[in-house]
């Protein structure tokens, strides 16, 4: 993974030397998905216990950054759908 974000940061040098091969790249790519799932699992399990300790929405949107309550509560929703489809495998 250095090494492929090392050769993107040369992308504008204009020297040309051997970067990553395709199957590396695709890795690389592969390695976003699974973090983002990961980090979509965490994400949830925060809300489901912030909820548990009796947390409302409008918290919750606040430490997330989020303006409202509803963006929140609509954004764990879109965790959950997402989650759901990879566990069926539609994703």
């Amino acid at each position: 993974m250095g090494r492929l974000l090392a050769a993107a940061g040369e992308q504008n040098d204009h020297r040309r030397e051997p970067g990553p091969v395709p199957d590396d790249v695709g890795a690389a790519l592969g390695l976003f998905e699974d973090m983002r799932e990961q980090l979509d699992r965490l994400e949830t399990q925060v809300v489901i216990e912030a909820r548990r300790r009796g947390m409302d929405w409008r918290q919750i949107a606040a430490h997330q950054g989020l303006n409202s309550s509803q963006a929140a509560s609509q954004r764990y929703q879109r965790l959950m759908t997402r989650l759901e489809e990879i566990r069926q495998g539609v994703r």
